[in-house]
């Protein structure tokens, strides 16, 4: 097919054969006609880019239909060509929504003939794709002795680690109960990410976050690599932090990159900042990068679990077995519990921004949202700040949808890098390298410094997802055997921890 003419067909997309709606590629103006595949509609009143249209005349209560999956209903009569939005859908969530296990899932085939990228094998066996030096606090009272010994490090330790990062954040005081656990065991988790090739943690010494507990829990880590003090027990944190630092080196010294199978990959999953093309472009661009990976025999981390919520369902059916779905169950009815408990309402969602993208409904950004996860059967469910299985699988994560939440929980979770879908841009970057995958090739135009993949060339072109997929992946053995992302580049990395309970 010629560009000119595939650019005719693609003024709309209509994504699942089933559905009764199409999404506007750019804003169409009244009168526009469509082309023959999609019946001829004529539009009725202007479709804003990224924005539903209606493919049929539909009545009050009538359900509307994308990705082949009801995303809500008609609050009104609706005409063929007619803008369809929060004005005239609703979601049809409501709080009673039962589940059910049918059967266990088929897999996907395996595939052979095993890609390879090279990273650093570690004493445990696991595979870092970077030999970053990693300083991390206790509690924010020490935040910034952690980034002064950080900017003396890139200055007097220059070229012997592949950066040197401060992940400082606000907590570790005063934290009670499962708000003082979910710091300890993100930190914990963090701190044995392979990516690290050494570790130096700070302290203060009187805070709820004892150093020596942190220290007692974090079990799967080469003593060699790590090194650690309380602030109030020595009489300068800086020399003494830089002295570690120094010795941390001589250990990584050591450490080279060697070829290894891309099965030793850990991919987490997540989107951020979606519009109205991340359902029909990243995100699924993303899913057969999940269906890649596991089927050649790596593991992939998908969190997010609100945004889970009207599309659950879906996921419950790739469970691996009925124990994984009871466990899908339970993740879905904490964070919903969660909600509860804070007298919040559960659909809240989505945000304005996704609204003005052109996503009404919760079960439409979530369908959309869950595309990441491919068609991956999920073998595996842990709890905010627990580490992931090696090997192959897809793992579910509980954490909220918080861009920088969830997005660190996978660093602790153990990934790798981060696949991070966008459709309106944020130059977020995390403690692994966060490739950023633009649903619209406009975003990536503009904003070349924040983006490094451009999912929306499927709108523009005559590639398929499945091509650019491809394209993603390669770029990820890249990215894995050292190729810097622009969160790297830019030097925008940090944490941050879900805090959902007491402060003294």
């Amino acid at each position: 097919m010629k560009n000119s003419e595939n650019n005719l067909l693609r003024q709309v997309i209509k994504v699942h054969n089933d559905d009764n709606v199409a999404v506007a590629i750019s804003t169409l103006a009244q009168g526009t006609i469509l082309p023959e595949e999609y019946a001829s509609v004529i539009l009725s009143q202007e479709i804003p880019k990224g924005h539903k249209l209606a493919l049929q005349n539909l009545k009050q209560g009538d359900d509307i239909v994308k990705y082949g999956f009801v995303i809500g209903q008609a609050t009104a009569d609706i005409a063929v060509g007619s803008h369809i939005h929060s004005h005239n859908l609703s979601t049809k969530l409501n709080g009673s929504e039962t589940y059910h296990y049918d059967q266990e899932p088929t897999p996907l085939v395996d595939k052979t003939d095993i890609p390879t990228f090279k990273g650093y094998v570690r004493k445990n066996g696991k595979v870092g794709i970077r030999n970053d030096l990693w300083i991390i606090n206790t509690v924010g009272c020490v935040n910034q002795s952690a980034k002064r010994i950080t900017d003396l490090c890139k200055r007097q330790f220059e070229g012997r680690a592949d950066e040197f990062v401060a992940l400082t954040h606000p907590f570790g005081c005063s934290q009670l109960g499962d708000d003082l656990s979910n710091t300890r065991n993100l930190l914990s988790s963090l701190m044995q990410n392979p990516n690290a090739g050494g570790v130096l943690v700070i302290g203060l010494g009187c805070e709820n976050n004892q150093l020596s507990t942190l220290m007692s829990e974090t079990k799967d880590i080469d003593s060699n690599k790590i090194r650690y003090f309380n602030s109030q027990e020595v009489d300068n944190e800086i020399e003494v932090g830089l002295k570690y630092v120094e010795e941390l080196l001589n250990e990584m010294d050591k450490d080279v990159r060697t070829e290894v199978p891309v099965s030793q990959l850990t991919l987490g999953m997540k989107c951020g900042g979606s519009d109205g093309f991340s359902g029909l472009t990243a995100n699924p661009v993303v899913g057969r990068v999940t269906d890649m990976l596991t089927q050649y025999g790596g593991r992939v981390i998908l969190t997010e679990t609100p945004e889970m919520f009207g599309a659950e369902q879906v996921l419950m059916d790739r469970a691996y077995n009925k124990g994984i779905y009871t466990e899908i169950v339970n993740l879905v009815q904490e964070f919903k519990d969660y909600f509860i408990r804070n007298n919040q309402p559960i659909y809240e969602n989505p945000s304005p921004g996704n609204k003005a993208g052109g996503l009404t409904t919760l079960e439409e950004k979530s369908l959309g949202a869950i595309q990441k996860g491919g068609k991956a059967i999920i073998n595996e469910v842990i709890d905010y700040g627990k580490k992931a299985s090696t090997g192959k699988g897809l793992t579910l994560l509980q954490a909220p949808g918080n861009d920088a939440v969830s997005s660190t929980a996978l660093s602790a979770a153990g990934a790798n890098i981060i696949l991070f879908t966008t459709g309106r841009g944020t130059p977020l970057g995390f403690p692994v390298p966060t490739v950023k995958i633009s649903s619209n090739t406009d975003l990536a135009t503009r904003k070349k410094h924040w983006i490094d993949f451009d999912s929306g060339q499927i709108l523009t072109s005559d590639m398929s997802i499945d091509e650019c997929a491809e394209q993603l992946f390669s770029y990820l053995l890249r990215v894995a055997s050292g190729e810097k992302t622009n969160n790297e580049i830019n030097d925008n990395r940090e944490i941050s921890i879900w805090k959902n309970g007491v402060t003294l």
